[in-house]
């Protein structure tokens, strides 16, 4: 197949799906288990020498030509321990095969944990790897929704995956998706995080549509004629707002400098004025792809549908693919398709309407085009703003921004002593 784009010449990462939506979970809320049916004929997804080699020499090429001098390889799934360590073993061996001199390579991972041992974390610590761990609170809160497939919870095999990778000092983010359960117990699971050790931690917020089928509805944009409605574990916007007020109160007040929740490092990064360091916050989109164990590439994580499939990284340079007119129409309408109150909004800098896979709702006055998480994400900007403001200042004073918490501490004390004894 012929070239039909010019080579990207804005930086694009790739998160890649090495054992494609092969899972040994079956959690309700996963949302990549399903893309299996999109390979019917598909018996072991395992991506092939021929691939995985294929993508790691372009990867690099690529993202050298543009002129990074740090790569990262992003390992995802399903479950890409299911892979074991060997296979990994050989991707360390092709990224320095193919990496240039100056040049440094650095590999996250993203793990449900189940299956990690002493081999593993002995393997992640040699070679560097950042692991992102999925674990979504205390056990009752966690083994709601992350199972195995006879419904036996997760819980302690995570635990036991996590207390590994601790001993062998590997660093460690947690993965937290926020759901219609955990939403509504934000201190107890902020705080289990911070006692089991992690200094990272990502929030990720779920949101899904089921048809009358019950199969979970596709993006907004290329199924509105379908009768569709948000799934029972979805996190409801209110929850998912009072969700994130707790956690920041808590955080400003005792953990700033210590503690690391993207969510709030990437919304003070914007009151700075700075570009978004999340892609859903960001103005525009596309540069974030997935690539699956074929070497399929899609638009986005969040858009492995066939009608986003860019094309296949054997038959063209992922450089030319990522940078096909329908990729760049793809990021570009997230701005372009904007309603009006989003563009009217005192927000926008820090939201700029968010993922275009949660722009399900109506505005006021009747546009599509809202996302599903704006009243979530307005709770949490009204609350945050003093707060945000006063740390911008420290920041651009020369001043440490730990400061913040003996501000939020002494406002505190005045409030109780108004308050006055009850």
């Amino acid at each position: 197949m012929p070239d039909t784009a010019a080579p990207a010449t804005t930086p694009f990462q790739v998160m890649t799906k090495p054992m494609g939506p092969r899972c040994n979970l079956d959690c309700k809320y996963c949302y990549y288990l399903e893309k299996e049916r999109f390979y019917p004929q598909e018996k072991k997804f395992r991506m092939s020498q021929d691939v995985l080699e294929t993508y790691i020499r372009d990867y690099i090429a690529a993202q050298v030509a543009g002129g990074a001098r740090e790569i990262w390889f992003s390992w995802q799934g399903g479950e890409p321990t299911l892979l074991g360590v060997e296979y990994f073993r050989n991707v360390v061996a092709l990224e320095r095969k193919y990496c240039p001199p100056g040049v440094t390579i650095q590999n996250a991972f993203q793990t449900n944990a189940t299956l990690i041992d002493d081999e593993w974390a002995a393997f992640f610590k040699q070679h560097d790897f950042l692991i992102g761990v999925s674990i979504d609170g205390p056990q009752k809160i966690h083994d709601r929704y992350r199972y195995y497939r006879n419904g036996g919870g997760s819980f302690d095999k995570v635990m036991e995956g996590i207390r590994i990778l601790q001993a062998h000092e590997v660093e460690m983010n947690a993965l937290v998706v926020v759901q219609r359960e955990n939403a509504r117990k934000p201190k107890e699971v902020y705080r289990f995080l911070k006692k089991t050790g992690f200094k990272h931690i990502q929030f990720i917020p779920i949101v899904e549509r089921e048809t009358a089928g019950g199969q979970l509805a596709g993006p907004p944009q290329t199924d509105s004629e379908i009768e569709a409605q948000v799934s029972r574990w979805s996190v409801l916007p209110k929850d998912f707002g009072d969700f994130l007020n707790a956690v920041f109160d808590e955080w400003i007040r005792h953990d700033v400098g210590e503690i690391f929740v993207q969510f709030f490092e990437v919304q003070l990064g914007l009151w700075l004025g700075r570009p978004a360091g999340l892609c859903i916050f960001a103005e525009e989109c596309g540069q974030a792809l997935a690539m699956e164990h074929n070497g399929d590439l899609f638009a986005c994580d969040h858009y492995v549908y066939p009608e986003f499939k860019l094309g296949n990284i054997m038959e063209e340079k992922i450089e030319t693919l990522a940078a096909r007119p329908e990729q760049r129409s793809f990021g570009e309408a997230k701005r372009t398709t904007l309603p009006g109150q989003c563009q009217r909004c005192d927000f926008r800098f820090a939201c700029n309407g968010g993922c275009p896979k949660h722009r399900m709702l109506l505005t006021s006055d009747g546009e599509p085009g809202l996302n599903y998480f704006c009243g979530a994400y307005m709770r949490f900007f009204r609350h945050a703003r003093p707060w945000m403001n006063t740390m911008a200042e420290l920041y651009r004073h020369g001043r440490p921004l730990t400061e913040i918490m003996e501000i939020a501490r002494r406002k505190s004390n005045r409030q109780s002593r108004r308050a006055g004894p009850r």
